[in-house]
């Protein structure tokens, strides 16, 4: 046993999140048997990713703030602190703060043994989509 090295936080990039998005690493794959990456994501207002999918799916765990969730057929979901969502392999989704506060969630993703994450980035969603989101 022994204690990981702190790792700095992150500021995710502007070519897959709109808005101002840090990532803290909590936890990564130590050999070719492990799969899972685990971080803690702080959003600020407005704030949301791009469209992706995950070839593996995706938890998230909502430690803070109002998360919105949005999926290609026009289904929004809003959690709260404690609510855990799930989102299966190859379904094409975003997630991100609501307009008037900060969201913080922990990222858990089976990578599948590849060190990108599995992680198939699309275009922004754009604010009228996001407007749409947040007014449901």
């Amino acid at each position: 046993m022994h204690l990981e090295p702190a790792q700095p936080t992150v500021k995710n990039p502007p070519e897959r999140f709109a808005g101002d998005v840090w990532l803290d690493l909590i936890a990564a794959p130590h050999g070719e048997s492990q799969r899972v990456t685990v971080a803690s994501v702080r959003f600020a207002p407005c704030a949301r990713t791009a469209w992706h999918s995950h070839a593996n799916g995706q938890t998230l765990h909502i430690t803070e703030g109002v998360a919105l969730l949005g999926t290609r057929d026009g289904t929004v979901l809003r959690a709260t602190p404690g609510q855990t969502v799930y989102t299966p392999p190859g379904e094409e989704h975003w997630h991100g703060a609501a307009p008037d506060r900060f969201m913080q969630h922990l990222a858990i993703i089976d990578n599948g043994g590849d060190p990108s994450g599995g992680t198939t980035w699309l275009e922004h969603v754009t604010d009228e989509e996001y407007r749409r989101a947040a007014e449901a």
